[in-house]
């Protein structure tokens, strides 16, 4: 299965992936950079140095320079393609999918991913085929840089709402499973330079996964486990090319990932001297968020799901923080991506406010539960069923930059078409999991009385 979206293309290796594929997305991407320099990082997967091999000849066969930067979280390849003023840059990784997928991640030069029209014209130019080859002797260049997870690492110590000396005064104990990806390496240099005791779980960048990797609370038993056992502070984990992050109080409760967003908006929007704030994020995420923005007087702005919304929506309006309630917290302080390390950073100054332990200080955020559904339609128009929809629920709040979302006083419904299956997505949230649920059922109901007539 081969999927292309505006986050990239990925696919299964062997039939979907094949070497061919690699040459040819390669060499749109090429052709859409035209000239200058790559950099190029992956996460851990065993088919990434093969992967990563061929897209960077291809590249330097269109007379491209390529800066590799190895085996690394994605948003460090984003942050480096910024700063080292790149042309562009590339992130071998397939995300939160499980072996055997990978992938190519498409960056500009801002460290931003390219966005839906971009990512057209690369396709486009895949399509085409019309790739131009350099001559024996253009060819572009090839180095190895070491030091991007080092640069990364300074990087977060330096966004001014991290208050490094009060997070180092309280010498947490941290576990940490990075599921053997590309955070393997970065998320535990970073807790050390904050003075944690790291405990290293699944912390060997060898691309074979010890659990399905989504950092999702079925897939974290042995983190929740270790860090009673281990009686840390907390946990964290992280998918294979670390942009996200989900976190463990002491007790070993899983914190939804929708609230690595919520703590950070917090530790953010208690510190900020921008007059009017704004905080990002997309549709589909927690109200809390927008809660903790009314008790700082921020604005909270939402797009289409899709990190590159939330960013280039970010960068228009100067947002003080931004994010996507699947743990991707962006800080335009650090660059305008989901980042793990970010998200970790943020954490550790949340709680090292006092000395009230992650549990009672996540009770005390504004609290909210969401239920996830989803429903076939094969055979059935989904704009249809949305418009539908949006006509018998006129009079409610709704927004349609994204599907369907409707709003209620303390709870909403987001509706939206899949692009790879014949379904609709459910999304709902509400105080708790019992009316977060019912309200999704009911909207279940609703798509069904539709398709029936």
């Amino acid at each position: 299965m081969l999927i292309e979206s505006i986050s990239g293309i990925r696919a299964t290796i062997g039939d979907s992936l094949t070497p061919a594929k690699v040459v040819e997305y390669a060499a749109a991407f090429g052709q859409w950079a035209e000239k200058g320099s790559i950099v190029l990082g992956r996460d851990s997967r065993v088919s990434g140095k093969v992967i990563s091999d061929i897209a960077a000849r291809t590249l330097q066969w269109m007379g491209l320079d390529l800066i590799d930067i190895g085996i690394v979280p994605t948003p460090t390849v984003q942050l480096m393609t910024e700063k080292l003023g790149a042309r562009a840059g590339l992130a071998v990784t397939a995300s939160h999918n499980p072996f055997p997928w990978n992938g190519l991640k498409f960056i500009e030069k801002t460290g931003l991913f390219l966005d839906a029209e971009q990512v057209a014209a690369v396709l486009k130019n895949k399509k085409a085929g019309k790739a131009l080859f350099k001559a024996a002797g253009e060819f572009g260049e090839y180095r190895f840089k070491e030091d991007a997870i080092d640069r990364h690492v300074e990087n977060v110590l330096s966004i001014p709402y991290i208050d490094v000396k009060a997070i180092r005064a309280r010498k947490f104990r941290v576990v940490i499973d990075a599921v053997n990806g590309g955070g393997s390496l970065a998320l535990p240099a970073l807790l050390e330079k904050l003075g944690c005791k790291v405990i290293k779980l699944h912390c060997s960048p060898d691309g074979y996964f010890p659990h399905t990797p989504e950092p999702l609370p079925e897939n974290l038993t042995d983190l929740m486990k270790t860090v009673k056992e281990e009686k840390a502070d907390l946990g964290l984990a992280v998918d294979p090319d670390a942009d996200r992050l989900a976190v463990v109080d002491e007790k070993g409760n899983y914190l939804s990932e929708e609230y690595t967003l919520v703590m950070a908006a917090e530790v953010v929007l208690s510190q900020t001297q921008v007059k009017d704030p704004i905080i990002v994020t997309n549709l589909s995420t927690t109200l809390a968020v927008s809660r903790i923005a009314e008790k700082y007087g921020a604005a909270c702005l939402r797009t289409a799901i899709g990190e590159i919304n939330v960013a280039k929506k970010m960068k228009e309006v100067a947002a003080v923080i931004g994010g996507e309630g699947n743990g991707g917290v962006i800080s335009p302080d650090s660059h305008l991506g989901r980042d793990s390390l970010v998200g970790a950073a943020m954490v550790l100054h949340f709680l090292a406010g006092d000395k009230r332990p992650l549990s009672e200080k996540y009770a005390a955020l504004p609290q909210y539960r969401m239920a996830k559904k989803k429903i076939g339609i094969a055979g059935k128009d989904p704009d249809a069923i949305l418009t539908a929809l949006k006509l018998k629920f006129a009079a409610e709040d709704c927004n349609t930059v994204d599907g369907l979302k409707i709003s209620f006083p303390e709870s909403w419904v987001h509706m939206r078409k899949s692009n790879t299956e014949p379904i609709l997505r459910v999304y709902s949230e509400a105080a708790d999991s019992e009316a977060a649920n019912a309200l999704g059922e009911r909207f279940l109901d609703e798509i069904k009385n539709i398709m029936e007539q």
